[in-house]
């Protein structure tokens, strides 16, 4: 192997996933360089049939550089939320807010694809394995192995976008209990786009839809959901029948796949001349679908900050007071949400049911919520 001179990039981004490659795609908008790192091929990305929950909110952002993926979005056009064998619901409707939707459902594999298209060719190092990461007062030095080279890399600035961390004194971890078992079903009659999202004292039950199907997301305790993976296909629709009700009738559930289910938020969003945006800045519960839209947020709005300010200390305390009340508020919306309604315990059931009837009957509470589900804690823009 050979070792190359050191190379100087003014922004380095560790991870190539729709997070990193938002903030890239902002920055080169406005005219700022950065260069992407990602230790997968870029083409595995494109093979993930994993679906997400897009606000509104990040359709306008990710509109503005050219990176919606409209053919293969399915839109939200209401919201039902509910309690199983409880009183009290609330509709949440997308005309209230003169919005062609509330949110949208799509694949990983397309919404990357979007993003990759934008790409310069010289824009990512795949395959690229990060060897070192040593940090001093005046930038970061990267070193890494590319194509059976070793490479070392000065930046500026190095931002981390590469996913959930692994075990960091610098992350706080809250374990829910709970799995998601992921899957796709039919259901009859179709699901007019609207998305559910059902309480049960195993967890929430969303239902989201996703072409002509619905992309199940299932918590439940973690030995349950090794019953339900180990069920067969009709089995499994009966369980997932029995958490839902009868208002809908399912079938031909597609593969299954689970993971658990965890509260990581790190303690501080910079340190020195690194910063840290997406699921490795916080991972959130699924419920609300609120962790992935939080994470373009990110992005965004630190490409705001740098393109305006540019890079130094300042602009990257700025940027972490401002992500503060978004992401705060966003932990805990979900959070208490979580705890509240995962429990089949009377008071809190009768609680709840008033909570959903008030939301519904009054329309500056439901008002309040959605605008925060579209658009974050601070309901921008």
């Amino acid at each position: 192997m050979t070792e190359s001179l050191v190379e100087q990039i003014h922004i380095l981004i560790i991870g190539a996933g729709p997070v990193g490659l938002t903030l890239h795609l902002a920055l080169a908008a406005g005219g700022q360089k950065s260069l992407l790192l990602d230790r997968r091929p870029l083409q595995d990305q494109q093979g993930d049939p994993r679906a997400l929950a897009l606000s509104h909110g990040a359709r306008q952002l990710l509109e503005q550089i050219n990176s919606w993926p409209a053919r293969a979005a399915t839109p939200i056009e209401t919201i039902h939320i509910s309690q199983k064998d409880g009183f009290g619901r609330t509709l949440i409707d997308h005309q209230e807010y003169d919005l062609p939707a509330l949110g949208y459902v799509v694949r990983y594999r397309d919404l990357a694809g979007a993003l990759a298209a934008n790409l310069a060719t010289d824009a990512v190092l795949a395959e690229a394995e990060i060897l070192d990461i040593t940090p001093d007062d005046d930038g970061v030095t990267v070193s890494l192995r590319h194509a059976g080279q070793l490479r070392t890399i000065r930046a500026k600035l190095l931002v981390h976008a590469e996913g959930t961390p692994g075990d960091d004194p610098a992350v706080k971890v809250s374990d829910y209990a709970q799995h998601a078992v992921i899957c796709e079903v039919t259901p009859t009659p179709g699901h007019n786009k609207r998305a559910w999202e059902r309480f049960t004292p195993d967890g929430p039950l969303a239902l989201l839809p996703l072409g002509d199907e619905f992309s199940i997301v299932f918590t439940l305790p973690p030995a349950k959901a090794d019953a339900v993976m180990a069920m067969d296909d009709e089995a499994f629709i009966t369980a997932l029948q029995q958490q839902f009700g009868q208002r809908m009738r399912f079938a031909k559930p597609g593969q299954r796949s689970r993971f658990p289910l965890f509260l990581r938020l790190r303690d501080t969003l910079v340190k020195g001349n690194e910063v840290w945006i997406g699921n490795t800045a916080q991972t959130l519960h699924p419920v609300s679908g609120q962790g992935f839209n939080l994470g373009i947020r990110d992005a965004w709005q630190l490409s705001e900050i740098l393109l305006k300010n540019g890079v130094d200390r300042g602009s990257l305390e700025n940027y972490a007071a401002s992500r503060k009340l978004d992401r705060q508020g966003g932990a805990f919306f979900t959070d208490k949400i979580v705890r509240a309604f995962s429990n089949d315990f009377a008071p809190l059931k009768l609680a709840r049911g008033l909570g959903l009837l008030a939301l519904d009957i009054c329309p500056p509470a439901r008002h309040f919520v959605a605008k925060r589900m579209i658009w974050g804690a601070r309901a921008w823009p």
